[in-house]
């Protein structure tokens, strides 16, 4: 037991790793690579690595062909396209759940907590108001009491994190966030759905288009670093 929790750990390890060099362009996409060489690279043996490569393919993140080894799979942004409609749709429909509701549901006073605050209370940390930005988004949709949407919700959030993380490279864009959430929180406060929903809309397509602006533009300049190297 105690040899099968240990291959666990590493295996959850290696992924995190993998993962996060994915994430910052260190790997890039089309970028080759075997078992062995990360095995080597992580000073583990292969098993993890398998392991975690393998849940890094279930995810879409790799892809894999015999005896060519692994690759990182290429940023497809129709599907991302795709992706945040569908979040437009999902959380549109919990702010339309919301406004009906006969009660407030207690996620949305957490959510005033974090958003409503004054300029001095902002975070302004990147990772930190990425992972706050998707506790507002999930918080919409548990305060709408569907638990299956909420289920499709979080496995979308999961697929766009690669590159929606990025939203918040820019100061001016955690500025506008918090702006732009307590716009829709205000509006939900007040009932007013079809300015919530209107706020929602906007709010998550000015994030589609600045999120694929700075992909290829942080791809495009980890190309070039590695060539130079």
């Amino acid at each position: 037991m105690s040899t099968l929790y240990a291959t666990n750990a590493l295996a959850e390890e290696v992924y995190r790793r993998l993962k996060q060099e994915i994430f910052d362009f260190y790997l890039l996409p089309h970028d080759r690579f075997t078992e062995t060489q990360l095995a080597a690279r992580y000073q583990v043996s292969r098993t993890p690595v398998r392991d975690a490569l393998y849940r890094l393919q279930r995810e879409g993140y790799l892809d894999v062909e015999f005896r060519r080894g692994w690759s990182v799979r290429a940023l497809d942004f129709g599907q991302i396209d795709q992706l945040y409609d569908l979040r437009i749709v999902l959380e549109s429909a919990a702010i339309e759940r919301i406004c009906a509701a006969a009660h407030v549901h207690p996620a949305l006073a957490t959510l005033r907590e974090q958003w409503l605050v004054e300029p001095s209370q902002r975070h302004t940390d990147m990772q930190v108001v990425a992972d706050l930005d998707e506790q507002f988004h999930t918080g919409l949709l548990d305060a709408a009491g569907n638990t299956e949407m909420a289920r499709v919700h979080v496995d979308v959030t999961e697929r766009i994190r690669i590159v929606r993380r990025l939203d918040f490279f820019k100061s001016a864009r955690i500025e506008q966030t918090y702006l732009e959430h307590a716009a829709i929180l205000k509006a939900l406060q007040a009932r007013k759905r079809d300015e919530a929903l209107r706020l929602l809309r906007s709010h998550i397509e000015v994030s589609k288009l600045e999120v694929r602006k700075l992909t290829i533009s942080m791809l495009t300049e980890a190309r070039r670093l590695h060539t130079a190297t």
